[in-house]
């Protein structure tokens, strides 16, 4: 038999050996007990025997009546929590009758013009009893004053109300493009929501911050985790800046990570993420405890998807799962098959939903906490996956923090995406039925929305609104949020005001833009 030539290494370009043995055995201290620290085993000392992961399906299309239908069905399917995906206007700032807004309104997530909008989009649920997440940055604010408007109107209290706004701007700018407004101003509507929270929320995760999107721009593991946590250390310290101490708003940060198809780096990656956060928070602000603690969601790989042979995307999901729970998240999205394609119908949306729970309930993956725990191989790429990171961490502090490294990031992730597609297009990655088992097919014939007609209707609903609400009290509102903007007040009570007396998303926004201008990128 001939050596075999072929490399083998993993995403983060680790050379992957041929057998590993006792001695990549991990010192007892490193590995720790799970629920303490450096929680490497896990942040909860039962895990998954004591509560199941929060079975979270992002959802959100067209309008607000419309994904309020999906909730529903995905709820009565047994989902747990609500992940709300909102379409590029809203994302932008940009009311759906906007000239900008043209063509785009309800095609990627739901268009949330206003409170009414809230109103329907979470009609019949109980917001006391299910957490909502929202996936919503440069107008998160917004979002989260329409959410605290209505849980007034409904009278629950705030201090039960559960959900999570995703608030991370950073990334943003360096892997994704939904800013609005420049980067310090951005910044302080990061803290001011933590502040808010902090006294008004205190359930509430006010911020999560992502990698998933960094790993969806290109980036590898490591990468995935050093950018993500640069990028967290820039809010701690923005949030300590505002005088926020770090118990006051450190354990309510949580994190929002992909899960690829590498099962062994993957469930690596996210017990080295928790390991390093552990250390971060220890090391620089000598915290303990919850404010030490990673806690994140997961969703699987997006790009990871082929629109070829698309139910193979069946087996890619479930692998990517299957490491995001070895991994220990607290929360999880799988992917439909046909997301490549279109909108998820139903039936694959269910199916996806399903994918977790044949995990929970049968695969005995949540039976034991950390089961790949003491694997030599597993504990080799936790270490190395940690000090890449923190090799990548290190550099970004040379460089004076997260703000001042976007086009440094922005580089790194460009390179390995050039590399993984480079790698592809040689056969040295092999992707089922893209560079290898391809076959003639016929295509899936998944029925688009009527995007025109769903625009159409939505415009109207605004014009409405504007004929019948007090418009003098809707500029009163907006002038609260010019004054607070100009000045150092907190800007989200004068938002909550102002959403309650039907100001609108757009019109809040272009309040902002007028007092601090927009991004144009460096």
């Amino acid at each position: 038999m001939g050596k075999d030539r072929r490399r083998f290494v993993t995403t983060s370009g680790q050379d992957i050996e041929r057998v590993y043995g006792p001695e990549r055995t991990p010192d007892p201290g490193v590995l720790g007990e799970p629920g303490e620290f450096p929680y490497t085993r896990g942040v909860y000392s039962d895990m998954y025997r004591g509560r199941l992961w929060t079975m979270r399906q992002y959802a959100g299309f067209g309008t607000a009546q419309e994904t309020n239908a999906r909730y529903r069905y995905l709820l009565e399917a047994g989902q747990t929590g609500l992940s709300v995906a909102f379409d590029l206007p809203t994302q932008m700032g940009y009311d759906s009758d906007a000239e900008m807004a043209r063509g785009e309104v309800g095609r990627v997530g739901v268009a949330i013009d206003s409170l009414e909008d809230m109103r329907t989009l979470l009609d019949g649920i109980p917001l006391d009893e299910v957490s909502v997440s929202m996936t919503i940055n440069a107008t998160a604010p917004i979002l989260l004053a329409l959410y605290v408007a209505l849980g007034d109107e409904r009278g629950v209290p705030r201090d039960r109300l559960a959900g999570t706004v995703q608030n991370d701007i950073l990334k943003e700018y360096i892997a994704r493009g939904t800013y609005i407004y420049p980067v310090e101003p951005s910044l302080r509507l990061v803290t001011d929501t933590f502040a808010f929270c902090a006294q008004q929320v205190p359930r509430w995760n006010t911020i999560s911050i992502s990698g998933y999107h960094i790993r969806e721009a290109g980036a590898t593991a490591a990468q995935e985790i050093a950018f993500t946590f640069a990028n967290a250390l820039e809010y701690v310290e923005r949030a300590r800046s505002a005088g926020l101490a770090v118990d006051d708003f450190a354990p309510r940060l949580s994190f929002f990570f992909a899960a690829h198809s590498d099962l062994f780096e993957e469930a690596a990656k996210f017990r080295a993420a928790r390991r390093l956060w552990a250390r971060l928070m220890t090391e620089r602000y000598g915290a303990t405890g919850a404010s030490a603690r990673l806690r994140f969601h997961t969703q699987t790989g997006g790009v990871t998807l082929t629109a070829q042979q698309p139910l193979s995307n069946v087996v890619r999901v479930t692998v990517q799962a299957l490491a995001a729970v070895l991994g220990g998240t607290q929360s999880l999205h799988t992917n439909a098959y046909d997301e490549a394609l279109a909108l998820p119908t139903p039936e694959s949306a269910k199916l996806a939903l399903r994918t977790q729970q044949v995990l929970a309930h049968e695969s005995g993956a949540a039976w034991t906490v950390d089961p790949l725990g003491g694997s030599y191989y597993v504990e080799s790429l936790t270490d190395s996956l940690e000090a890449a990171a923190r090799e990548y961490l290190d550099q970004v502090d040379e460089q004076g923090g997260a703000a001042r490294s976007i086009v440094f990031f922005q580089e790194e992730i460009h390179q390995a995406a050039y590399e993984h597609q480079k790698a592809v297009e040689r056969g040295e990655r092999v992707i089922v039925g893209v560079n290898a088992h391809r076959e003639r097919e016929d295509g899936l014939r998944i029925e688009q929305p009527d995007y025109a007609s769903l625009e159409a209707g939505q415009r109207e609903r605004l014009t409405d609104l504007r004929d019948r609400r007090d418009g003098a009290a809707v500029a009163d509102s907006l002038e609260a949020v010019r004054s607070a903007a100009r000045g150092g007040d907190n800007l989200l009570l004068p938002m909550i005001e102002a959403v309650k007396a039907m100001a609108t998303l757009g019109e809040i926004s272009d309040v902002l833009r007028q007092e601090w201008g927009e991004y144009r990128g460096t």
